[in-house]
């Protein structure tokens, strides 16, 4: 996932430079396509591989079980996460720290507030939910904050 943040990290800086709004839609968009194919494969592989590895690496049973148990959080993560992650990759590539980091804080704040009444319900399944929220959120959050980036560099034509 990562890969494909670094790439967007690249192409969005080369088409501000370049102060060419199109082409930072196009690296935003193309990243963001191969980012989410990468992550349903990423999903399936946990879904499909994911009981065969907890029981290649872990040897005690109440491990394996907790690993089990947790498995379907981990086949979600990559899906709710895509968004957060290559939005990640586009904002700095477009040198936007400021929206990162308030986007960051909004989505923290989700998370403490989720965290507090998830875990209190459902323990470490809570912990885990309040995780994959905070994907969402960050996604979210940046999401809504992407139109603005695209107009700044056509406005700096």
């Amino acid at each position: 996932m990562d890969g494909f943040a670094f790439a967007a990290e690249s192409l969005v800086a080369g088409a501000i430079g370049r102060r060419d709004p199109a082409r930072v839609r196009r690296a935003a968009v193309l990243c963001s396509v191969w980012g989410l194919a990468v992550s349903v494969l990423l999903a399936l592989a946990f879904a499909v591989a994911g009981p065969a590895m907890i029981m290649l690496m872990a040897k005690n049973a109440p491990v394996q079980n907790l690993a089990l148990e947790l498995l379907p959080w981990m086949v979600a993560a990559p899906l709710l996460g895509c968004a957060a992650w290559m939005l990640d990759g586009i904002f700095i590539g477009a040198t936007r720290g400021r929206d990162m980091r308030n986007m960051m804080m909004v989505s923290f704040a989700v998370f403490v507030v989720a965290a507090l009444v998830l875990t209190a319900a459902f323990d470490n399944q809570g912990l885990w939910a309040a995780l994959l929220i905070s994907f969402v959120a960050r996604g979210l959050t940046l999401a809504w904050k992407y139109p603005e980036l695209e107009r700044s560099v056509g406005a700096a034509v």
